[in-house]
This record gives C-alpha cells, structure tokens and sequence, in this order.
C-alpha cells in the first residue's frame, strides 16, 4: 500500500462504528496470529514430500507461505506433513494450545475459541500425535516402575453388544480383565517417563517395554510382583523390591518407588477432568500427561512448536 493510501486508511478509522472497529481489530489479530504461527513452527528448509534442499517460494494461501520443490514439483506449506495441516481457524490455535496446557475439556475449548465443540475433538486427537511418542529413549541411574490401571471405557461407541455402564465406578475384579487396562510406568531419579499399555501383565510385556530403554548398569525399583522378579532375573538387572503391603516405603534411605507411585496419582488425578475417557485414545492422554509433566513451565507458543513436530525439546539432562 502507498504512503497516501495509508495515511488516509488512518484518518478514516475514526469514523467507523463500534461493530466495524471490532471487525478490523478482529482481522488483524487473526493476520498476526498466522504470522506468529509460521514463526512457531520454523522456517521451511527442504520438501517434506521427497527431503530435497531445492525449494523455492511459491506463492501465498490461507494467508500461508507455500514453497515448491524443483525435484519433485509438488507445492507445500510450513504445516505440510504436520498434524497441524489441514486444520482451520489458525488464528485460535494459541488459544487452544492454552486450554491442552490447562486440560480444559473440548467443550470449554470450544466456548474460548468460539469454534464447536466437533472441532477442537478434532483438533486433540490431531495434535497430540506427536506428545504420543515423546517417550524417554533413555533411562539411567535407580529406575522405578509399577502398574496403573483405567476402567475400560467405549466412550463415544455405538453397537456395544452389551448395557452400557455408567460414567464412574470400580472394577469388581483385581489387576487386567474386561473391566481394567493396565498402563506400565517406568521412570527414572531425573524424571525420565516411558509408558506402555499392556495386554497382558507378564514378564514378556515388560520385556518389550523396558529393554529397548533401559541402560545396562540401571537399578531397578519395583514392588514385590513375581513377573517383576522374573523379568529382572532373567535379563540380569539388580532388583530392589519394596514390600508395599507391609507398608514397607524406603530402605536403605535410597530405594523406593515413591517417585513413580507419585507420577501414578498426578496421572489419576488429571485425568479426572475429562470424566472418563476412551480406551482407545487412552494412549493420547497418557502422551498429554508425560509432555506437561516433563515441561511444567511450556507455554503456548513453544507447545503448538512440539505439536508440529518441527521444535522438538529435548530429553532433560541427567541431574546429579
């Protein structure tokens, strides 16, 4: 826009009406949230279809900056293979990235982004795609780990072939069946988490779960379980068990399971906001737990970052 046209842009703001101010200050904010966007997410280095480095810009939409690639020739966007593309109403992204961080449910979402509530569903599941597999690689030091358990739910499920049960209630029988699902935690001293759902509580599960993560020289920490023992005899870990019935709860000033069991009751505790939730997006929820658990202090901004996968945070250093 010319200099002229600017100036006589400003002087005939005054005269707009209440409803007509709201209006441009309303598409302001959205043209300033995109902007912030792509600067969330990063600037745009190689293809996502085919990886190559010779890209170019290619012109603007939906207020984007597209690029084209010279090697395959297919056009894409900051947001191009993320699970952010394809989504709309850009400009409340932030605002929604504010109600995960807080664990508001969709429906107050909705209300603060003045979308329905269909829509932010959508926009949980798409965006904690990444959280999902933000699992510890590595754990080191006094590793502790104990099971948890979620009544299994079909929320949101038509054609149960059974009567639906209320929201709420306790399982009549102990440990995994029809009624529960049984989540392994595995954490260290430096507040590394990795999570499992398991089928089956035996010593095979806990196998596939801990080997690929654990260090050779860890420590372990666990209750008095037969297949704890056994998974640890049988791939030659140190095992130290805590008899938790006996209301046994630290030996030796060091071994305990405390730090897990704590994790155990903030999971629990969060997830009583939502009122129930899904078996089968259990394993998103545990995802949303381990990001905000791990970086108490993310804002908005840096978490909408880790949604697109382009910002990843790294594993936290080891504390000594």
């Amino acid at each position: 826009m010319l200099n002229k046209a600017f100036h006589r842009l400003l002087t005939q703001l005054d005269n707009l009406t209440f409803t007509q101010s709201k209006q441009v200050q309303n598409h302001l904010n959205n043209k300033c949230s995109i902007e912030t966007l792509e600067n969330i997410t990063g600037t745009v280095d190689c293809c996502p279809h085919c990886q190559s480095n010779s890209i170019h810009k290619w012109g603007v939409r939906s207020n984007l900056q597209r690029y084209r690639c010279k090697e395959c020739h297919k056009s894409f966007n900051a947001l191009s293979k993320t699970p952010l593309a394809r989504l709309r109403h850009k400009e409340s992204w932030l605002t929604y990235a504010k109600d995960l961080i807080d664990g508001e449910s969709i429906r107050e979402s909705a209300k603060h982004c003045h979308v329905d509530k269909s829509t932010t569903f959508r926009w949980r599941h798409k965006m904690l795609q990444i959280p999902i597999e933000l699992k510890a690689q590595h754990l080191h030091g006094i590793v502790e780990f104990d099971e948890t358990y979620f009544l299994e739910s079909h929320k949101g499920e038509r054609d149960l072939g059974c009567k639906a049960r209320k929201r709420g209630g306790k399982a009549t029988k102990r440990g995994i069946s029809s009624q529960q699902i049984a989540v392994l935690i595995v954490r260290d001293r430096n507040g590394n988490t990795t999570d499992a759902i398991l089928k089956q509580s035996n010593q095979n599960s806990i196998s596939k779960v801990m080997l690929p993560v654990l260090d050779k020289d860890a420590l372990l920490c666990s209750d008095s379980k037969p297949s704890y023992k056994a998974f640890a005899r049988d791939s030659h870990f140190t095992l130290e068990t805590i008899n938790v019935s006996a209301k046994e709860h630290v030996r030796d000033g060091v071994f305990h399971v405390q730090n897990v069991n704590a994790y155990d009751s903030r999971l629990k505790e969060w997830m009583k906001h939502f009122h129930g939730v899904a078996t089968k997006y259990l394993n998103s929820y545990l995802g949303w737990m381990r990001l905000l658990d791990r970086e108490k202090s993310i804002t908005a901004r840096e978490l909408l970052g880790v949604i697109s996968g382009r910002k990843l945070i790294p594993q936290p250093l080891m504390r000594t």
